[in-house]
C-alpha cells in the first residue's frame, strides 16, 4: 500500500503554518481539524493550513509537500494508533477505542487516491454492495 510522508525542501512551511511538520512524518489531510470551523471564516495561517497543509501525525504540524511511499500493514496500524492517540490528546475523542474508527477512516481517505484505479473500483463496489469497510475487500496485485 502507499501512504504519505512529509517532506521539506526549504524553511517556508515554518512561515506559512502556525507549526511546521518535521520531515519524514506520516501524514494525512488533517481536514478534520477544521470540522468546527467555517472555511470562509479562516484567515492567515489557519486558512493556509486548511487549504494547503498536510497534517504530520507525530508533531501535528503542517507540511505543504508530501511524498508517496510504500507502507506495510504494520505501518498502517501504527499510523492509525498514532492518530487515534492524537485524537484523544488534542481533538476531544473520549478514548482510543472511540477514536480508532475515525483514525482508520482518515488514513484510508489519505490512501484512497494513491491506489490503482482498479483497486479503487473494487473497493468502492464492495462498499456499495453492503460492505462498509474498504479493507474487507481482498487485494489483488496489478501490473
Amino acid at each position: 500500500m502507499k501512504l504519505l510522508r512529509t517532506i521539506q525542501l526549504d524553511a517556508s512551511d515554518s512561515f506559512v503554518f502556525e507549526k511546521a511538520a518535521e520531515p519524514g512524518e506520516w501524514a494525512v489531510s488533517g481536514a478534520f481539524a477544521f470540522a468546527r470551523d467555517e472555511p470562509a471564516d479562516l484567515r492567515g495561517k489557519a486558512r493556509s493550513a486548511f487549504r494547503a497543509g498536510f497534517l504530520g501525525l507525530a508533531s501535528l504540524g503542517r507540511s505543504t509537500l508530501v511524498q508517496i511511499v510504500e507502507a506495510s500493514e504494520a505501518d498502517r496500524g501504527a499510523i492509525v494508533d498514532m492518530l487515534a492517540a492524537q485524537l484523544v490528546a488534542h481533538f476531544g475523542a473520549p478514548d482510543v477505542y472511540a477514536a480508532r474508527p475515525a483514525a482508520e477512516e482518515e488514513v484510508d481517505f489519505a490512501a484512497f487516491p494513491l491506489r490503482s484505479p482498479g483497486e479503487r473500483g473494487r473497493r468502492r463496489n464492495a462498499q456499495l454492495q453492503g460492505g462498509n469497510n474498504p479493507r474487507d475487500v481482498p487485494r489483488t496485485a496489478s501490473a
